[in-house]
Order: C-alpha cells, then sequence, then structure tokens
C-alpha cells in the first residue's frame, strides 16, 4: 500500500539492537492517529530495529538486516538515537517486592507505559506503535556464522565488577501480584530509594546518632568530674609573688637580724663530767667572745670549748677569764678573720616598753630570733647556788623580757632597734620550779627572762680581758641573810667571828653599824640582803652612793665611796 509512505529513496540507519524493548521509528511530525494495518511489515521498520521480543514464529529463521549503502555515521555503541531525548530503548533494574502476609490487601499496579517512538528518518512514514508481548524467557538467535558478542556492558552486579553478563544471566523475578500479560520483570525505583531501604536507613542513623550522644555525653560527664576534682586538665599552678631583693627596714626585726646574726655564736663545751651548749658574740676583731660563765663552766681546766659562726664555720677556743659573781666570761678564737664585732649599746638609755630582739642557740638551735620588749628595769635577781656555799651565786640587777628565752640562748645578745647590745641573757624564771630564778635546767619560757645590762657587762668583760679577773664593788659589811623583816639588816659578826662591820672600810667611814637595816640605795627602796648587793654590784668601785638606813626606829642617810675586792 502507498498510503502515508513517501516515494523516493530513504535514508537507513544503523543502531545497536536493546534487549527487552522494541524500538520504533519514524519522522518527527508523525502524528500518533495514523496507524499502518497490523499485517504491513515495513522494509525500513525490520532494517532499523530488532527487539529481542519479536520473535519469529518457531521453525522460521530470522537473518538481521543489512543496510543497503554505507552508513552516513560509526555505528554507535549505545544506540543513541539521532534525534530527539534518549529513548527507553534499555529496562531497568529488576524490583525485588515483598510478599505481603496473607490476607493483606494490596493495591492495584498500573500498567506500563508503552514504549515511545524513535525517530529515524523524518521522511519516513508514520508507524504506529506496536505491542509485542513478552515471553518469560526471551533469548536473542544470534545470526550465523557471526561470533557471539554479548550484548550488554560491563556491569557490576552480583558477579563483581568488570564481569560480562548476558540476557541469558540476567535475574528475572516472579511478581505473583503482577496484572496478567504483563513482564515478570519490571522496572522499580532506583536502588536504594525503597520504603523499606529508606525506613531501615533511617533507622540506623537515629540508632547512630543516639550513640553517639550517649557516648559524648559520658565522656563530658567524666572530663567535667574530672576537671572538677583536679580544677583543670593542665597542671595547677599557684599565684605566687615575685621574688624581691631581701631587702628590709634595718629597725624591723627581719632587718636587726640580718645585721646582728654575722656576729652571734654558738659554744660547744665538754668536760670531764658535764657538757653544754650555750651562745656568746664577738667583742672585737682579735676574736674576743662574751657569754655567761655558767656556759663554759662544764669545761673546767682542761675541757674543750668549740665556737661555731653563723656562717657554719668552727673554730677552737680558750677561756680568758670568768666571773661567777656576775656570771660572765670571756673566751677567745685564734686563726680567724674576718670577724665582726656586735656593737654595744647603752642599757641606761633602755625604757620599758623598748623593743628587743633576742638571738641565740635555744635547745642547740643556733641562730634562732626572737622578739619581745623590755618588760621592766633594775630587777634584782640571783641565780645559781648549786654548791651550797653561795660562791656560784650571780647577783644581776637585771632588765626583765618577754622575749622567748630557753635553756642554750644564755650568753646571747638582746639587742634594741639599732641592733646594739643592751644586755646578755642570762636567767629564766621557771613555772615549774617555784624555787626563783635559775640559770640552767630545761624548762621553757614563760614570758619572763633575764638579762645583765650592758654597761655591767662591758665592765666585767673589759676586766677579764685586761687582769683576767674581775673586781666587785663593796660597801665592807657582813649581812644577816636570814633576816626577814624589810631592808638588808647588817650582822652581828663577820667571817670567823670576826666584825660585821670591816674596819677601816667604806661603811666604817660611812658610819655604818652593827645592826643597821639599809632601806634604800640612791633613792631606789632595798627589801633584802640579796638586793643591797644587786644594788650595789651595778655599780663601779669607786663610785659614792647614797644610802638610807633606820637605827633604834630612827632614819639615818649615809654618804660612802664604794670599795673594791676581787672576783672569783
Amino acid at each position: 500500500m502507498d498510503d502515508g509512505k513517501p516515494t523516493g529513496p530513504q535514508a537507513k540507519w544503523w543502531s545497536r539492537p536493546a534487549e527487552g524493548r522494541p524500538s520504533r521509528s519514524g519522522p518527527e511530525n508523525r502524528k500518533p492517529e495514523t496507524q499502518a494495518p497490523e499485517n504491513q511489515a515495513s522494509e525500513t521498520q525490520a532494517s532499523e530495529t530488532q527487539a529481542p521480543e519479536n520473535q519469529a514464529p518457531e521453525g522460521r529463521e530470522v537473518q538481521p538486516s543489512l543496510p543497503s549503502g554505507p552508513p552516513l555515521h560509526e555505528p554507535d555503541e549505545y544506540s543513541t538515537p539521532p534525534y530527539g531525548g534518549p529513548g527507553p530503548w534499555a529496562p531497568a533494574p529488576p524490583v525485588q517486592r515483598p510478599t505481603p502476609a496473607h490476607g493483606t490487601p494490596v493495591p492495584p499496579q498500573a500498567a506500563p507505559l508503552p514504549p515511545q517512538p524513535s525517530p529515524v528518518d523524518p521522511q519516513a512514514a508514520p508507524v504506529p506503535p506496536q505491542s509485542f508481548p513478552q515471553p518469560p524467557h526471551p533469548a536473542p538467535v544470534p545470526p550465523q556464522g557471526a561470533p557471539e558478542q554479548p550484548p550488554y556492558a560491563t556491569t557490576h552486579g552480583a558477579g563483581g565488577p568488570g564481569e560480562q553478563r548476558s540476557p541469558s544471566s540476567q535475574r528475572v523475578q516472579y511478581d505473583p501480584w503482577g496484572a496478567p500479560g504483563q513482564p515478570l520483570t519490571q522496572a522499580g525505583p532506583p536502588a536504594g530509594t525503597e520504603p523499606g531501604i529508606r525506613k531501615n536507613r533511617r533507622g540506623g542513623a537515629f540508632a547512630g546518632v543516639l550513640l553517639l550522644t550517649l557516648v559524648a555525653s559520658g565522656i563530658g560527664g567524666g572530663v567535667g568530674a574530672y576537671i572538677e576534682r583536679t580544677g583543670g586538665l593542665t597542671t595547677v599552678e599557684l599565684p605566687q609573688a615575685s621574688h624581691d631583693n631581701g631587702d628590709r627596714a634595718p629597725e624591723s626585726v627581719a632587718g636587726i637580724a640580718a645585721s646582728a646574726l654575722p656576729s652571734v655564736v654558738t659554744l660547744h663545751v665538754s668536760g670531764t663530767a658535764e657538757s653544754g651548749t650555750g651562745t656568746g658574740f664577738v667583742l672585737d676583731a682579735r676574736g674576743h667572745i662574751l657569754t655567761n660563765n655558767h656556759v663554759v663552766a662544764p669545761a673546767g681546766s682542761s675541757g674543750d670549748i668549740t665556737v661555731t659562726f653563723s656562717s657554719g664555720e668552727t673554730a677552737a677556743a680558750e677561756l680568758v677569764g670568768k666571773d661567777s659573781g656576775y656570771d660572765l666570761a670571756v673566751v677567745r678564737v685564734k686563726g680567724v678573720s674576718g670577724l665582726k664585732p656586735l656593737p654595744l649599746g647603752n642599757s641606761d638609755n633602755v625604757r620599758v616598753g623598748d623593743p628587743v630582739v633576742a638571738i641565740g642557740a635555744p635547745f642547740d638551735l643556733s641562730n634562732t630570733v626572737t622578739s619581745g620588749i623590755i618588760s621592766a628595769k633594775q630587777r634584782p635577781i640571783t641565780a645559781g647556788g648549786e654548791k651550797g656555799d653561795g660562791s656560784d651565786i650571780s647577783y644581776v640587777d637585771a632588765l626583765q623580757t618577754d622575749a622567748p628565752i630557753n635553756p642554750g640562748n644564755s650568753g646571747g645578745p638582746l639587742v634594741d632597734t639599732q641592733a646594739h647590745v643592751i644586755g646578755i641573757n642570762s636567767a629564766i624564771r621557771a613555772a615549774d620550779s617555784g624555787k626563783g630564778t635559775e640559770r640552767g635546767g630545761q624548762s621553757g619560757s614563760i614570758g619572763l627572762g633575764f638579762a645583765i645590762p650592758i654597761n655591767q657587762g662591758k665592765r666585767v668583760a673589759e676586766e677579764l680581758i685586761n687582769t683576767g679577773r674581775a673586781t666587785h664593788p663593796v660597801i665592807g659589811v657582813t649581812l644577816d641573810m636570814k633576816y626577814t623583816g624589810d631592808g638588808a639588816k647588817v650582822g652581828e659578826k663577820g667571817p670567823e667571828d670576826g666584825p660585821a662591820v670591816t674596819k677601816d672600810g667604806p661603811a666604817a667611814k660611812a658610819g655604818i653599824r652593827s645592826g643597821d637595816v639599809i632601806t634604800e640605795v640612791r633613792g631606789q627602796r632595798v627589801h633584802s640582803g640579796e638586793e643591797l648587793i644587786v644594788k650595789i654590784r651595778a655599780h663601779r668601785p669607786g663610785d659614792r652612793l647614797e644610802l638610807r638606813l633606820t637605827r633604834g626606829g630612827k632614819e639615818l642617810s649615809v654618804t660612802l665611796t664604794l670599795g673594791s675586792a676581787s672576783g672569783t
């Protein structure tokens, strides 16, 4: 039939067969209502497209149609039509749908759309769309004499990358819910977009986020607890003041100690029967050191005395002189250079309440510094008396201080705010003795310390250095030490039953008689014989003293010049 067909020669195109779907050719302006008779097979149609589903009847061999002339272009290995958009020449991958449970209604499936024609020749006659049934397992028949070529390109499927698959190896899935007459393999949504897979992925993502949140919360809690306990994740560094040059005000305790310590020494004394520790301070560059008599007494005449300076250097010392009545002694070190003498102050200038610093080695703790004030002046004290004959008793018109003084401080300096020596620490009042002031013992300080005024210590030290012996001022009387009344009473008899008032002595020349009671010395009240001795020894031999006394109920005033006696 000639209806709808152009006359003249027609161009033909080569295209690679696409398995599973028929191809259609026709001009772009072909109208869909134009149809060719079903029993008419056009030459153009046979030569352009050959679908695997369009199989010939059984017993009949189908030969591929070859073009009559040379191709206008190179064969397209992807079977892309030359005009219009790409056509559905390749089937979509099969979809495996889950089988619903028994009794579950299944919605009907829509029938697949018919294949759209692909324009081949704009002058070709319109070819009506054809519908070809697809057998369950179509198999293409290769042309005779031609080598078998896999009609499918390299894919990545169940066989692994690079595996060549053929139509016969393609999986065909049976859908029992599909409509009758539909192909067994139908195109579905792309892989990974099925509702079940999407739901599973969404659920897995949610579980992963939840797990990550729990792990992060645990780690954060642990880190927070660690920071709370330790204060941070790094090494703790506390704020601290910067280093200074160490300078202090000269009148401060630190300034006083820094100035006085180089002149203070610690003495270690050992003898045949006992040993002891005390303190001393440098008097001059020749190596003379002043300390207490009871500090060096354990050495005797053949013991050892070792001096340790504040720098740690040690040196042997020898005894220069001592006096038990004043409880003072001088030792000397030799072969030591660079000695720094400690300046001497004036104890007459001291006032009650003045700040003071005590330096010593309490309980052998050398270079110990304590501070306090002057609690009282001219405090008459006696210390010693262990021998029983009174030869070791010390009579001191002392400075009282509350600066802590302990055993080992004896002989150390008591200095003022200018680091000048105003006293020599000698005795403390022990709380548990109940026997008065002690020079030795192991009782601790209760804030009652006593120091020999430096004015008295200076005179005695000079005498010991110059002559080896100290002199005592005397008035030439023998006192009744058993008198319990107020004042110092002159005794009835002297030593070896001699007179109580020494003939041609200072008291005899002043008119003092046996039985007189002396009540004042230079206007200071005297309550006992010990206090009178202390007041007299606070002066130098040759000093003039005014005394008040009572005789037969009458008060008298006398003036005398102090005499001199050799000390022990």
